[in-house]
């Protein structure tokens, strides 16, 4: 079952490598991009459709770094728990 699983996944990744491979052949026009201070860049369109999905990204990622920085700090605060804290103790209570 873990193989098939695999292959399953494997073959997602193909199909949407393949569904990406095809919009970029379909809209390979170009674009010409207008920036301030008369900046001007022309590119094929799923070239600016790439950056602005990387941008997107890497903003959402430096957005986060505050709370995980924070939430690595509070976790490294806590006490670990020891061996003996997870030594269980044999009781004659029924388990339920």
């Amino acid at each position: 079952m873990k193989n098939f699983t695999h292959y399953l996944g494997l073959l997602a990744k193909l199909l949407v490598f393949l569904l990406v491979l095809g919009f970029a052949l379909k809209n390979s026009q170009s674009v010409v991009f207008y920036s301030y201070l008369g900046y001007v860049w022309q590119a094929p369109l799923i070239i600016m459709l790439g950056l602005a999905f990387f941008l997107g990204a890497l903003t959402g990622v430096l957005a986060l770094l505050p709370t995980l920085f924070r939430l690595r700090r509070e976790a490294a605060r806590k006490p670990h728990p020891t061996e003996l804290d997870t030594i269980t103790q044999a009781t004659d209570m029924p388990v339920v």
